[in-house]
């Protein structure tokens, strides 16, 4: 009976974990189309086919039901990033993922959530710790990257912090404007100004940080003589 009983609510709770997912996914979803300040415990209700009540009875406040799907987006973004820092991979190639990683895909609805989670994080003291540690976790770990690869001789830079710093500012504002202002830049030019600026950085050629192009492409466009300016006579 008591094997039974014990059963009976690890079924139970993971149904709960399960619907909390559903509602936290779902509640990104709104968010990103909404708003945070435009968003109530009644779209996501709406959204995820359940009662406002059961959104109150996960979340208790709006405020809570915003901070922990903001949270659980930000876990996803870690999540991916963690794959990529823990895997085998080269320092060079594990900061080529990185930063495709960090390029916006597809619709920019992720970035137009992170930035109006920025913009509420002035007033919401949860939501700013939850993207204070989304930033940190990047520049610590695109830090740790680029001093892997100068220890290994691949990059040349005096100060890794400053650069990821640096980098990941550059990033932060070019996904602004992508996101934002409609055809300001193009996804192929944020491309290409993130790879020319970390590379300046490392001592590297644009191309060797090239996540579209095969990599024999990569060596051989990295491999080949930059023009010179013509000779002043």
């Amino acid at each position: 009976m008591h094997e039974r009983i014990g059963y009976g609510s690890d079924v139970t709770r993971r149904a709960a974990e399960i619907r909390l997912d559903a509602l936290l996914r779902t509640a990104c979803d709104v968010i990103a189309e909404r708003g945070l300040a435009n968003t109530r415990t009644a779209d996501v209700a709406q959204a995820a086919g359940v009662s406002q009540a059961l959104v109150f009875y996960h979340f208790a406040t709006k405020e809570r039901l915003l901070s922990q799907a903001f949270a659980y987006a930000a876990e996803q973004d870690l999540a991916r990033l963690d794959a990529v820092v823990r895997s085998a991979a080269s320092p060079l190639v594990k900061l080529r993922r990185m930063l495709k990683l960090y390029a916006p895909t597809g619709r920019p609805t992720s970035w137009s959530m992170w930035i109006d989670g920025w913009s509420e994080s002035l007033r919401v003291p949860e939501l700013e710790k939850v993207s204070r540690r989304l930033d940190l976790r990047w520049r610590e770990d695109l830090a740790a990257v680029i001093a892997d690869g100068v220890r290994e001789g691949v990059f040349e830079c005096a100060d890794p912090a400053g650069a990821a710093w640096r980098i990941n500012a550059m990033m932060d504002g070019l996904a602004v404007q992508f996101a934002v202002h409609d055809r300001v830049i193009s996804r192929r030019q944020f491309a290409e100004w993130i790879r020319l600026a970390a590379a300046r950085e490392l001592g590297l050629e644009p191309a060797q940080l090239d996540w579209s192009a095969p990599a024999q492409d990569r060596s051989r466009r990295a491999a080949q003589p930059q023009p010179q300016p013509d000779a002043v006579s």
